[in-house]
């Protein structure tokens, strides 16, 4: 048996087990929709009806042209890809601290802002010399 057949049976093996647990858990009608895809209807507490779709892929990796012509693939590494996408949500929680950080410098800002409007139409009404004698006393 070729190595593409084992692991289209193995796919498949594991598919049955995830239909099984989701049968089981959730009384659920499991269909497949597709080679190593299946749906399972959901009803919501408003009562409409939504889908969740699984899909079991088993990934080669990249393709490579070799200098020759020929292709190849360079190995699918799961836990590079894993690893991948920890960066990704670390990116993205490092960004929203910083759109914080940034909103905060604002609010900071204008109310700096509010502040010198203040003093400076004070200054316009009282009069700079008045605030002056003021301070010195």
């Amino acid at each position: 048996m070729g190595k593409e057949m084992t692991r289209t049976q193995y796919r498949d093996e594991v598919m049955q087990k995830i239909i099984s647990f989701l049968e089981q858990e959730y009384d659920a009608d499991i269909r497949f929709i597709g080679s190593g895809e299946i749906m399972m209807p959901v009803v919501d507490s408003n009562g409409d009806e939504f889908y969740f779709t699984f899909k079991a892929t088993i990934p080669r990796g990249k393709r490579i042209i070799t200098d020759d012509g020929t292709s190849t693939y360079e190995a699918y590494d799961g836990y590079a890809k894993a690893e991948e996408y920890e960066y990704v949500l670390q990116d993205r929680i490092n960004s929203k601290k910083l759109r914080e950080e940034k909103k905060l410098l604002k609010e900071k800002e204008k109310e700096h802002k509010a502040e010198a409007k203040k003093i400076v139409k004070r200054l316009n009404t009282e009069g700079l010399d008045a605030m002056i004698h003021e301070a010195a006393d």
